[in-house]
């Protein structure tokens, strides 16, 4: 059967406010030429999105010793990333207009795969700038995924933020359970068994290179058609909703930032630290990073789950209610009885855990009413909500240090789902920023 012809979609004429953006219909016309593509570039995209964040926790022992790290110390070697992961997210919606989502994140890929290079570096200097470098790309692939998602798939948005979260912590799994059998693999080179995750961001990569080829194909034809329109807004360049209110003067906006930002500390506060909880307490380092990996498949459930849900309902109450719960009760474990209960701890954080970051990326989509707010709102949310969350690896290992225990540093997360149970409560009314 031939493709119909929607060429006839771009005219500027009468009937422009009941049919799509000139935006809207070219990427549907290169979505439908090649969806496969589209598609495994999402895929292999959004398994780089954690990789190199997980890769260093079952390793950070051993990094430690070799640069004679303190506690607080170390807890910079993830917290470095997760601040630049707020840091990079302020210019990523800039950079998207000034350059197209596709060629910045086909940069982003190529960004990372330097970063996971230079933080292997016989150096202190190299391991925390390789850091940054890591932290960028990937506030650059965060951000810049969800709008991506809600142009290229409108009527799919919650089932595609299922995808690709899924996907983004299938990565995390596959690198927390190869860490250390990949360090004893290369003669206990901690420093081989990083690098060669570059591998995975450099093969993703290479899947985007076609999206950014249709991206410049489409725009050329989109220049000259939208030129015709006489402030039309729907540029590239532009922010939907431009003469409305900033998303940053929107309680909503907030709302939904804040609970990003809240999961996302209570999360990296695990990738960061988990693995030595239970060393701390007797568990074997490769026992530890096992559980570690564990606690990451599981989340591919949570992940996949929540966000399908979160579609069919108006309100995602529940569900904020759901995840909260399942994250405090296992933290609560881990103070109580760390190591007797680890497996099953590690489960029920890792549902709480993926379904929340699920639900918060979801509710990005679902409070956005279009793909240039989606996108805005996006970067919003992650600039804020990892900056928050960089203070959680840094804080806990902090507060580890002066009290030599792991209690109080889980009493003040406890009290972080808390307050992300009473902001989530507020960020999944019914409403549209």
């Amino acid at each position: 059967m031939s493709r119909p012809d929607t060429d006839h979609l771009l005219l500027p004429d009468a009937e422009a406010d009941v049919r799509p953006s000139p935006q809207g219909a070219a990427a549907r016309r290169a979505l439908l030429a090649h969806p496969v593509v589209l598609l495994i570039g999402i895929v292999l995209a959004s398994l780089n999105m954690r990789a190199a964040l997980a890769s260093v926790s079952p390793l950070v022992s051993d990094i430690s010793q070799s640069f004679g790290l303190s506690s607080t110390a170390s807890s910079l070697v993830t917290s470095v990333p997760v601040l630049f992961l707020g840091l990079g997210a302020l210019v990523a919606p800039w950079l998207a207009r000034r350059f197209g989502s596709e060629p910045v994140l086909l940069f982003a890929l190529l960004l990372l795969a330097v970063g996971i290079l230079v933080r292997v570096a016989p150096s202190t200097v190299a391991l925390y700038g390789g850091g940054v470098l890591v932290g960028t790309a990937i506030a650059l692939l965060n951000v810049l995924m969800p709008g991506l998602i809600k142009r290229d798939f409108p009527d799919r948005a919650a089932s595609m933020t299922s995808v690709y979260t899924g996907a983004m912590i299938a990565g995390a799994t596959l690198v927390a359970a190869s860490s250390v059998p990949l360090e004893k693999a290369f003669g206990g080179s901690w420093e081989a068994s990083l690098a060669v995750w570059s591998l995975l961001a450099v093969l993703a990569a290479v899947a985007w290179l076609p999206q950014v080829l249709i991206a410049r194909g489409r725009t050329g034809h989109e220049v000259r058609v939208t030129s015709t329109r006489s402030g039309s807004g729907t540029g590239p360049g532009s922010a939907s909703g431009a003469t409305g209110k900033s998303v940053w003067r929107s309680a909503l906006a907030w709302q939904v930032t804040l609970f990003m930002g809240l999961q996302s500390l209570w999360s990296y506060v695990l990738i960061a630290w988990m693995p030595t909880i239970f060393t701390d307490h007797g568990m074997s380092r490769s026992t530890a990073g096992v559980i570690f990996a564990f606690n990451n498949l599981i989340q591919v459930a949570g992940a996949f789950a929540v966000p399908l849900l979160a579609g069919r309902m108006r309100s995602q109450r529940p569900l904020i209610v759901l995840v909260t719960s399942l994250v405090a009760a296992g933290y609560a474990g881990l103070m109580i009885a760390p190591v007797s209960g680890a497996w099953l701890w590690a489960g029920v954080l890792g549902i709480g855990q993926g379904g929340a970051v699920g639900l918060a990326l979801t509710m990005i989509v679902l409070r956005s009413g279009d793909a240039q707010t989606a996108a805005r709102l996006s970067g919003m949310a992650q600039t804020v909500g990892y900056l928050l969350a960089a203070v959680g690896p840094l804080a806990a290992g902090a507060v580890h240090q002066a009290t030599g225990g792991w209690t109080i540093p889980i009493a003040l997360v406890l009290g972080v789902c808390a307050a992300a149970l009473a902001v989530g409560l507020f960020a999944a009314r019914d409403r549209t920023v």
